[in-house]
């Protein structure tokens, strides 16, 4: 079987959701087929520069970028290669012309309750997204594309059916933690050095709902909160107006991955009050490193961290500083971090790139 990943989404510079999952993703495959020659694995790719991110020995093919108008023609382009099944870890993939069977990825349906696009992509591709998310047809289009649909929880699985985006088969090929995690005996050693830091990882888009973690400072005095990703200077002028008197905010505007697992090693908490998520990766990184979770009341946040993590309503700072503040007491902070790390051992990345493969030759056979 040859199968073909699409790597265009691996960023150069630093990891947003869908870099990492395709990241993790393609290396736990190519360790999975390593020993295994009946597959040939290759990596499309839009930059040459990301080449140096792919697993050694793994071919690469030069492809459109996923924002160029050539992507529409991505499905007949990649016939000369002539792969058996292509994976992407989005579902915009062109498929005009292919020969190949086609395994598209939803992640989640945010968007449609919560319409503002990235503020990263070019205006044109803004305004298609906000276009393209004011009805459920021009999804079930693009799904029904595919040959299969993969989605990265039990949670917007359930949704995806609810909606009824697709006539094919709906597969869970899920998120995952970067590593097993830290030893337990070094998790509940370290809660006693834990600092009063609180570490957000995340965008700053409205449904994030960045402005409870702030308004929850007031009730939280001697902490800090951490809010670790790029900014624009209007959103971050915007929410230093709601921080409120005497807090502690720190903007970083962007970590590397070593500020960012330092941080988890020493904050009291990584806190997120998101009102919608897909999956919530910040949360498993924070179980890797042993650090506490306290999140919004979110059913896939349920799903991820279980009894890891402290809950609150998204839009409670009150309960969310109750949330931080219970942490103090050390045997509550002792069974969640060594819960979060059973919770992160029960599905690796490895088990992930089983399920594609799974996946990739139940189409293969189907052929």
């Amino acid at each position: 079987m040859r199968l073909l990943f699409d790597a265009r989404y691996i960023r150069t510079d630093h990891h947003d959701g869908i870099s990492r999952y395709s990241a993790e993703l393609l290396a736990a495959t190519a360790r999975a087929v390593a020993p295994d020659p009946r597959v040939r694995l290759a990596a499309l790719i839009s930059d040459p520069a990301q080449a140096a991110l792919i697993p050694d020995g793994l071919p690469t093919l030069l492809g459109p970028s996923v924002t160029s108008p050539a992507e529409v023609l991505t499905g007949a382009l990649l016939s000369r290669y002539a792969p058996d099944v292509v994976f992407s870890p989005m579902q915009t993939m062109g498929s005009l012309g292919r020969r190949h069977q086609l395994i598209l990825t939803l992640h989640d349906l945010i968007y449609y309750e919560h319409p503002q696009p990235p503020g990263d992509l070019p205006l044109p591709v803004q305004w298609g997204w906000r276009a393209y998310h004011k009805a459920w047809w021009p999804q079930r289009l693009t799904l029904n594309r595919a040959d299969a649909v993969a989605t990265v929880s039990q949670t917007s699985k359930r949704e995806i059916l609810t909606h009824r985006l697709t006539k094919r088969d709906v597969r869970v090929i899920a998120n995952a933690a970067p590593s097993s995690g830290i030893p337990e005996e070094t998790a509940v050693r370290r809660l006693g050095e834990r600092g009063r830091d609180l570490v957000y990882m995340g965008s700053f888009l409205p449904y994030k709902n960045v402005e409870t973690l702030l308004r929850a400072m007031a009730h939280l005095p001697g902490y800090t909160l951490h809010l670790l990703s790029r900014i624009s200077p209007a959103r971050e002028a915007q929410l230093r107006g709601q921080i409120p008197e005497g807090a502690c905010v720190v903007f970083h505007r962007g970590v590397g991955e070593d500020e960012y697992r330092e941080l988890l090693t020493t904050c009291a908490a990584l806190v997120t009050a998101s009102r919608a998520e897909g999956y919530g990766l910040p949360l498993v990184e924070a179980f890797a490193q042993g650090a506490p979770v306290v999140c919004s009341d979110l059913p896939i946040f349920h799903e991820v961290a279980g009894d890891a993590a402290g809950y609150a309503p998204a839009d409670d700072d009150a309960a969310f500083a109750a949330r931080v503040r219970e942490l103090t007491d050390p045997d509550l902070a002792r069974e969640r971090v060594t819960a979060g790390l059973r919770r992160i051992r029960a599905h690796t990345w490895d088990d992930s790139a089983g399920e594609l493969l799974d996946l990739a030759w139940e189409l293969h056979q189907r052929g």
